[in-house]
């Protein structure tokens, strides 16, 4: 009896001990209560966020726990914590976990939403952030740098976090190696969901850097594994690797426009990941730069970039470069990838009087490159026989580039995962897909929507508006995202300004074209967060204020740091005539279009421009709009340019910007005094340009500026009739293909319809007329 009562006894003693030494959890309500909790917590201890809004909380987690028992930053629920306003946290110490937090409505007051140090002195080491959301929780400026996760210190894991809706320049995640501390850290990177970042338009777009320029050389030795980076289209370098021995392995990138880059640092290993493009424009695979690069066993699909996005890309390097250019590529294994469908394998890319150095010692051996719907899948822009080939297989259409290519017809099929792969199990070569590849659903964070937050351009509801005084303002006032306002015939008289804060569609009811008249200097302001639809509408300037710089429509003054989109169809723009400068669109700095489209549209009687894109001035790569469309347009007497467009800059980090002008009318356009540009249409910096089946009467000349980039230029099929010639500048290359000098001879200048006896007739690349379609 009392050997059982002994025993027992012990057996208290020992559980009480347990529990003393491994606390119960600690649910704080304030920021006092959590800096109390934190200063005085010990290993095993757990601190909770109470559930709610923790409003401009600047944290500091800082403590020694152990492997065995770390100290954990935690939440009473997730999904029911976020701290908002102007928060971040600090992590500084040993084993310390923190999981549960969301970030959203507001932006850091610092560079860096989430650091790994307290300061250059206290690291964050064997420490893990896991389960951690961060949604477009963004600086309002656009072009000021911040960071959303930066990792300092050796031994940590970065894991199944959600970090989506990077607006603003500075990469997402970055491993800092800016000290022996944080040099050889054999950090972890894995399961992350990196969820859309749209087109930064200027470099500092990045999704993952690991490590600068300036320590390129440091051996990092991070493991990137298994992580999902959904539409990062932020700038060409998805992943931007500048440092030494590091590993990405079991990657998907789906539809991004850009490439896992071996920017700097060598022994980079890339083994097992997958691209998938679903042919998007620009959407991109591997570019390697550098010594002793190992790329084996990845999988690229539909993938359309060219130049320095292709699928597969060896640049070509600088003799004795310094850290922040382009070494040589020297020893590089490429061996056993698969590349179905893609459209551009570019090798001794960028090749030019700086970038002399070819690849060397390299070998491209056992990979798969099948495309039997383009022939010249193949680029070579240098010398490539320091490149051995061996044992590769083409499709039947495609011409190899060296010995060591066979031809062969495959039969594909896609797998259980959709991956569209050879049937064929006696082939040794290309990419095998590992069970361990990420998805959607095995990265990120169980409890938090990977939904798109992004609302489509009438994709809501239906709202009836009558003529009458700011009845249009009215409707707008009261509309949600993605609703369409359709419009009666009449005239609407606006008093005020409609701002435009969220995507709307403004349309006509029936055939007849609804008046817009408006009496403050602009009718539409895209504010943050909008993008405007018009069709078929007429906007008439003859109630605009007796001002000069009017406008129909403007985007905000202030930065934005959300795209827009504008999207302007069968519409007509008259008497944009009040006062001198009066432009039918108006940007400012510091915003960005992702498309601006205009079609089947009238632009008649303007003092100014059409559009100025042209704010971005500071030349480092930065521009107003992504892709700008003019089809079937008339544009008469117009006093400034129709179009300038302008990227500054020799930066090459950046895509666009992209034009097409095609079966246009352009009649007496660029002759005011005030068009400082002396040009119809002014280019500079863009590139890609396709300008076709145009007619120019009476106007002044397009003058292009090409520079940095390999600019694609078509110019074909284009007539002018006492209008001035082409003018182009730059030391690149274009084409130029029947530029005719013949009078259209029109039925008449309301229809620009031309007569039959027109030499303009079936001159166009497609076999139409040249100038509208009807």
């Amino acid at each position: 009896m009392i050997k059982f009562i002994s025993v027992s006894l012990v057996a208290s003693v020992l559980l009480l001990s347990c529990e003393t030494k491994k606390e119960s959890p600690q649910l704080v309500h304030t920021i006092e209560a959590f800096n109390e909790k934190v200063a005085s917590a010990k290993p095993g201890d757990t601190i909770r966020l109470a559930n709610g809004v923790w409003e401009n909380a600047e944290l500091l987690f800082e403590g020694q726990g152990s492997k065995e028992n770390p100290i954990v930053l935690s939440v009473e629920e997730k999904g029911k914590v976020s701290l908002e306003g102007n928060s971040n946290l600090r992590i500084a110490g040993e084993h310390l976990v923190v999981e549960g937090l969301i970030f959203k409505n507001g932006y850091t007051p610092t560079n860096e939403v989430i650091s790994f140090k307290k300061d250059k002195e206290n690291l964050a080491n064997n420490c893990r952030l896991t389960e951690v959301v961060i949604d477009r929780y963004n600086n309002p400026e656009r072009h000021e740098t911040e960071t959303w996760v930066a990792i300092y210190g050796k031994h940590n894991r970065v894991d199944h976090n959600h970090l989506a809706g990077k607006n603003t320049k500075g990469v997402t995640m970055i491993v800092r190696l800016n000290s022996k501390e944080s040099e050889e850290n054999e950090n972890q990177i894995d399961h992350n969901y990196f969820g859309h970042r749209p087109n930064l338009g200027s470099n500092g777009g990045e999704t993952l850097r690991i490590g600068t320029s300036h320590y390129s050389m440091v051996n990092s030795k991070t493991q990137v594994v298994s992580n999902y980076f959904d539409r990062c289209n932020g700038e060409h370098e998805i992943i931007s690797n500048k440092s030494n021995q590091n590993v990405y392995k079991y990657n998907t990138f789906f539809e991004c426009t850009g490439t896992l880059t071996m920017r700097h640092g060598n022994e980079t290993m890339v083994d097992g990941n997958v691209f998938i493009g679903n042919n998007k424009p620009s959407t991109g695979g591997i570019r390697v730069i550098n010594g002793q690069q190992t790329v084996v066993n990845n999988y690229g699909v539909g993938l359309t970039g060219y130049r320095f996005r292709g699928a597969f890309v060896i640049m070509n390097g600088v003799p004795n470069s310094p850290l922040n250019r382009y070494f040589q590529v020297e020893d590089a294994t490429v061996k056993n990838n698969t590349f179905i469908n893609c459209d551009h394998v570019q090798l001794c890319a960028g090749s030019d009087a700086e970038r002399s150095a070819t690849p060397i010692n390299s070998v491209v051996a056992s990979n798969i490159f099948y495309n039997e719907n383009k022939d010249d899948v193949f680029t070579v822009y240098d010398d490539i026989s320091g490149i051995t080939f061996e044992n590769n297989l083409i499709s039947p259409n495609i011409e190899p580039i060296a010995e060591g290519f066979t031809k062969r017809t495959l039969e594909l099929e896609e797998d259980e995962n959709g991956f569209l792969l050879p049937t064929d199990e006696s082939i040794e070569m290309g990419a095998e897909i590992s069970d361990e590849i990420a998805t959607k659903e095995n990265t990120g964070v169980s409890w938090y929507s990977k939904a798109d937050w992004m609302v489509a351009l009438s994709s809501g509801k239906t709202i009836n508006v009558e003529p009458g005084l700011n009845t249009l303002v009215n409707a707008a006032l009261e509309s949600e995202a993605g609703d369409i306002l359709v419009l009666s015939a009449g005239d609407y008289n606006n008093t005020k300004a409609i701002s435009v804060t969220h995507p709307l569609t403004l349309k006509a009811s029936g055939d007849s074209k609804p008046v817009l008249l408006f009496e403050k200097k602009s009718l539409f302001d895209i504010e943050n967060g909008g993008a405007l639809r018009l069709e078929g509408l007429k906007f008439n300037g003859e109630n605009a204020p007796d001002d000069n710089g009017n406008t129909v429509i403007s985007t905000s003054k202030y930065s934005m740091n959300q795209n827009y989109k504008l999207f302007v169809e069968n519409c007509d723009f008259v008497n944009l005539d009040v006062n001198h400068s009066f432009d039918a669109i108006k940007v400012y700095k510091n915003t960005f279009a992702d498309t601006v489209s205009i079609k089947n549209s009238r632009f008649e009687n303007l003092t100014g421009n059409l559009m100025a894109l042209d704010k971005e001035t500071d030349d480092i790569g930065i521009y107003n709009v992504e892709y700008v469309i003019l089809k079937n347009n008339v544009f008469k007497d117009i006093g400034g340019a129709a179009l300038r467009l302008y990227r500054g800059g020799t930066d090459e980090s950046t895509f666009g910007p992209f034009l097409e002008i095609e079966h246009s009318v352009f009649d007496n356009v660029g002759h005011d005094k005030r068009n400082k540009y002396d040009a119809a249409v002014s280019l500079y910096g863009v590139q890609e340009i396709d300008i076709k089946n145009n007619i120019f009467k009476d106007s002044k000349a397009i003058n292009m500026h090409l520079v940095v980039g390999e600019p694609i230029v078509k110019v074909a099929n284009n007539a002018l009739s006492n209008s001035e010639n082409l003018e182009v500048t730059g030391d690149q290359k274009y084409s130029v293909e029947n530029q005719w000098q013949l009078a259209p001879d029109f039925v008449n200048t309301d229809t620009y319809q031309l007569k039959a006896s027109s030499p303009l007739k079936s001159k166009a690349t497609d076999g139409s007329d040249l100038g509208l379609k009807f």
